[in-house]
């Protein structure tokens, strides 16, 4: 789920609510999660009040026990990410869509993030591949890298890039690895 909403991603901000959240990826009772928990059923119940308020979880089953109603929750989702546009744009827009800048990269993950997002995953099949691999490439070799990277995408662009058949967006990133991931 893509929480677009600032209320949606309020309610995630304390950690007993992402343990409650997490309990009840399967249906379960306030007393359930309270007893997986260590807590009293009062206090997860405030945090699963909160939680379906934001749209999170959903009553799916009442009973009465007892005499007592006692509803049944579950997380509306697997996932949950926060839009980027929940925080904006730090320090201005740039001036320029260099895509050689790392500007231009947080642009095309935040994009395709929201992509992503907005797919039905309920259906059957989504034909999709995700590739990822290191590289090494010597400072002196860097720029012809590039441009043989660019090349083969343009040729993908070109052999695929007519107007029949089913559309798909393809996005490559490339950036360098941070020196404590290097051993």
């Amino acid at each position: 789920m893509h929480l677009e909403q600032l209320e949606q991603a309020e309610a995630l901000f304390k950690p007993q609510r992402i343990e409650v959240l997490r309990r009840l990826a399967d249906p379960h009772t306030c007393g359930e999660v309270a007893e997986q928990l260590g807590q009293t059923p009062q206090r997860v119940y405030y945090h699963v009040k909160r939680l379906v308020e934001a749209g999170l979880v959903t009553l799916v089953e009442e009973r009465k026990v007892r005499g007592v109603h006692e509803g049944i929750y579950q997380a509306t989702a697997r996932s949950y990410w926060l839009s980027p546009r929940l925080v904006g744009r730090i320090g201005g827009l740039r001036k320029a869509q260099d895509e050689l800048s790392l500007g231009y990269l947080l642009d095309l993950m935040e994009e395709v993030q929201t992509d992503i997002a907005a797919l039905d995953r309920a259906a059957p099949e989504l034909p999709s591949i995700g590739v990822s691999g290191e590289i090494r490439v010597p400072p002196d070799r860097r720029r012809e890298f590039f441009q043989d990277l660019q090349t083969t995408l343009q040729d993908l662009f070109s052999r695929y890039g007519g107007s029949e058949g089913d559309a798909f967006k393809l996005a490559v990133a490339c950036y360098p690895k941070g020196e404590e991931d290097h051993e």
